[in-house]
């Protein structure tokens, strides 16, 4: 079992940058896939980003490819998303999930979430 904790969402102007933070607790940090999705008011969840475990192999979706970044620290069992040059269309409650094996985008397969936390960008 592993639990999720997001933070770091709130309200920004169009150009901004903001940092969420993911605190995992649980089994062994290492051995999941940590991924961000997104969910914007009447639409379905998207994939954003992921990286592996041991090897940090990172992902992105290409709405967000180039000005997003994702990093992990596994001492401290923290995913991050670095967000710059936010556009109004990435406003959504972001999620942040675990899995094990390889990474994938549908977030169906993903087997723990966090339970979000919202981010405005006022256009």
């Amino acid at each position: 079992q592993v639990q999720l904790v997001e933070s770091g969402g709130g309200l920004v102007q169009a150009g901004d940058s903001l940092r969420l933070s993911c605190a995992a607790s649980g089994r062994t940090f290492s051995n999941y896939v940590l991924g961000w999705f997104r969910q914007a008011p009447g639409k379905e969840r998207e994939f954003v980003a992921d990286i592996m475990g041991s090897i940090s192999s990172t992902a992105y979706a290409d709405s967000v490819n180039g000005r997003f970044t994702i990093s992990r620290d596994n001492a401290k069992s923290t995913v991050y998303l670095q967000m710059t040059s936010l556009k109004h269309e990435d406003t959504g409650v972001y999620y942040c999930a675990a899995r094990t094996g390889w990474r994938v985008e549908n977030p169906t397969r993903y087997e723990y979430w966090g339970q979000g936390t919202k981010v405005i960008v006022a256009s």
